[in-house]
């Protein structure tokens, strides 16, 4: 009977997959976000490998956007209103965990950044700092950079409706996320959200079409959904129904290709159905997961990931998660959505065939087996002050340090991956790529502290 019963505990624990501690993946990646900084570095400063940075850029601070030295005001405008959104939809997740205070210390990063960018006098934005295809001929740490750091804005005269609302919608979520902690900083941050939005409004267009064409890496497909998130975060923090209609009007009835930098319908949709409740909205969610479930449109690894895309294909199902979790809590099936997001996650942080039974982790730093050699100048640099060139992107041995955290791009369709650093494909990381994982997290630790955690059945899990 005994060993029966301890067969039923092995079972039982390999089911629910206990051996993944979310709480400590939650603050790893955080601290992905510290390594990431530009600027002036403060005191407590995590990564110790890491120097002040970027001091005479246009605009100091914020993040270095991937695994290169240049901050695209964009994405890191669209990780950071996922990670609000999961900070306040799951806070006790980051309570629980212990992460509140260093979760305010991140998000507070970029944030700065954005209040230093707008400037609602001049109404101008700064979207860009550093030329991308100029720093991609270097490899160097941000510590030592040497090239031009050329500064790329919208205004007036120069549309980027796409950029200026993601960015509001940014500075809006991070109202909600600081209202309790820290009143006056919020009401500056949606003060701001405000008038950028409505220069916004007032300026539609991309923002790729209006600066230089080959300094804009991420050229977005439209700015509607952008619209209507800013819209959304703003109609939450101040309750005006001018808001909400506006939402509404920016609101496209189609099904999002992902959750990601460029593609928000989705997040539009369960922002509208929260405050609405209407069913249009509920079907339109219900039909994105559609495509995303197995059955649907979207291919599944042997393992059973759901793969969107070559590029960041770890970001596009820690996103999807995210956003599962998220209509789960707001009662769209609730039980599916977050069992199959849980596995998702599951995946990303063992439960796939990537060197054996061996629970590889493709967040760096988690478990015992993760990336070793990610796409990245400063963690593949020597100490801070010694040289750093080319020959440490081809060298074939372990970064000097730890990029600890961060979520590489992810496998192809069949479950095959290269720990190389080389190869930018399925090794780079980026501010994007965690974003929504992040927010995963939090919500699985939700679960468990609110004992909803389901059980799952991944396809490769660890052992």
């Amino acid at each position: 009977m005994w060993m029966l019963a301890a067969v039923a505990v092995f079972l039982s624990l390999t089911a629910s997959h206990a051996a993944h501690n979310y709480g400590d993946a939650l603050g790893k990646s955080i601290l992905f976000y510290d390594a990431q900084r530009s600027g002036k570095l403060p005191g407590n400063n995590p990564i110790k490998w890491r120097g002040d940075s970027g001091l005479h850029d246009c605009v100091t601070g914020g993040w270095y956007d991937a695994g290169d030295n240049v901050k695209f005001g964009f994405p890191m405008a669209a990780s950071t209103t996922l990670l609000a959104w999961g900070f306040i939809r799951f806070h006790d997740g980051y309570t629980s965990a212990g992460k509140v205070g260093q979760m305010y210390d991140s998000l507070k990063w970029p944030l700065d950044y954005f209040l230093k960018a707008w400037n609602p006098g001049s109404r101008k934005l700064v979207v860009q700092v550093g030329d991308g295809n100029k720093d991609h001929s270097h490899w160097s740490r941000p510590e030592d950079m040497s090239t031009d750091r050329p500064c790329y804005s919208v205004d007036s005269s120069h549309k980027g409706s796409d950029v200026a609302a993601e960015t509001a919608a940014a500075m809006a979520a991070g109202s909600l996320a600081f209202k309790a902690h820290d009143g006056g900083y919020a009401g500056k941050l949606l003060h701001a959200a405000e008038s950028l939005y409505d220069f916004a409004k007032s300026h539609r267009g991309i923002y790729s079409q209006s600066i230089s064409q080959a300094a804009a890496f991420y050229s977005s497909s439209g700015d509607k959904d952008e619209m209507c998130v800013a819209a959304m975060w703003l109609y939450k923090a101040t309750r005006q129904a001018k808001y909400l209609n506006d939402a509404k009007s920016f609101h496209e009835n189609a099904w999002g290709w992902a959750l990601s930098w460029d593609d928000k319908k989705i997040a539009c949709q369960l922002l509208l159905f929260e405050e609405t409740k209407s069913s249009a909205y509920r079907a339109e969610v219900e039909g994105f997961f559609k495509g995303w479930l197995p059955g649907g449109s979207i291919s599944y690894t042997p393992c059973g990931m759901a793969w969107r895309d070559k590029w960041g294909s770890n970001r596009y199902a820690g996103n999807a998660a995210f956003a599962a979790l998220i209509a789960a809590e707001d009662g769209i099936q609730a039980t599916t959505y977050r069992k199959w997001a849980a596995e998702q996650i599951n995946y990303l942080l063992g439960d796939n065939s990537h060197n054996g039974q061996q629970c590889y982790s493709y967040e760096i730093g988690v478990g015992s087996h993760y990336p070793k050699q990610p796409h990245h100048r400063a963690a593949s640099c020597p100490d801070l002050h010694q040289h750093c060139s080319f020959e440490h992107l081809n060298t074939n041995s372990p970064n000097p340090h730890t990029l600890v955290g961060a979520l590489v791009g992810g496998p192809d369709q069949h479950d095959s991956y290269n720990d190389k650093r080389d190869d930018y494909v399925k090794n780079e990381v980026a501010c994007d790529y965690n974003s929504g994982f992040q927010g995963a997290l939090a919500g699985i630790v939700h679960l468990q502290h609110n004992h909803h955690m389901p059980t799952t059945h991944n396809k490769c899990p660890c052992h």
